[in-house]
């Protein structure tokens, strides 16, 4: 018997962009607030609409409303409130303009991309299989070595992978205030994921005819 360890390293091209982006209000009414918020919550909505074709999926991910009190009492000075929403893109070509499209909303925060590969990703499998040829590439290196060749596959141990993700290295933060030259273009450089398997193999091989002792 032989038992090997393979590994594959790549790096390849992201398949999603995932960004958050919120709306927020603030007045010291609180009617005020929750009108304000939500129609704000609508217009990105209704921004997000425009570019349904290059996102497959958004989620409200928060709501906050609440008040804020003046130090050392319980007396309410001002409210507050927000809406999250985690968006995910899968044409890159509009990113840029869409990010900065949101931006230029009034009180509206985003942040992000962060690149992603699919879960399951073909990646994925291509790198696991390329890390079972490295280990039997070794084992009929070490079956060669000893005047053998490898006869049968016993058995194949992953050793588990890192999913084909990569935190995002490099974030960018807009805040839309007041309007801005719509004219800007934003230009995005996908970030590369690293993909990684390591596979243990366990081979039978024939009968060495070469030994060497030192």
């Amino acid at each position: 018997m032989v038992v090997v360890r393979g590994e594959a390293l790549r790096e390849v091209p992201p398949e999603l962009a995932v960004f958050s982006v919120s709306v927020a209000a603030r007045d010291k009414d609180r009617q005020v607030v929750l009108t304000r918020l939500t129609e704000r919550a609508a217009e990105l909505r209704s921004a997000l609409d425009d570019y349904a074709d290059a996102i497959e999926r958004r989620e409200t991910s928060g709501v906050l409303v609440r008040p804020e009190l003046k130090r050392g009492s319980e007396r309410v000075t001002a409210y507050t409130g927000s809406v999250s929403t985690t968006v995910t893109v899968t044409d890159f070509a509009v990113l840029g303009e869409l990010l900065l499209r949101l931006a230029n909303q009034e009180r509206t925060s985003v942040a992000g991309p962060w690149w992603q590969l699919r879960p399951g990703s073909r990646a994925g499998a291509e790198v696991r299989r390329a890390a079972i040829d490295d280990a039997l590439g070794r084992a009929r290196e070490y079956a060669e070595a000893v005047g053998a060749t490898v006869d049968r596959l016993v058995e194949i141990h992953d050793e588990g992978t890192d999913g084909g993700r990569q935190p995002m290295m490099r974030a960018m933060a807009f805040r839309g205030e007041s309007a801005a030259d719509t004219d800007l273009e934003l230009e995005l450089d996908p970030q590369q994921q690293t993909v990684h398997a390591s596979v243990v193999v366990r081979v039978a091989i024939t009968e060495p005819s070469v030994f060497k002792i030192s």
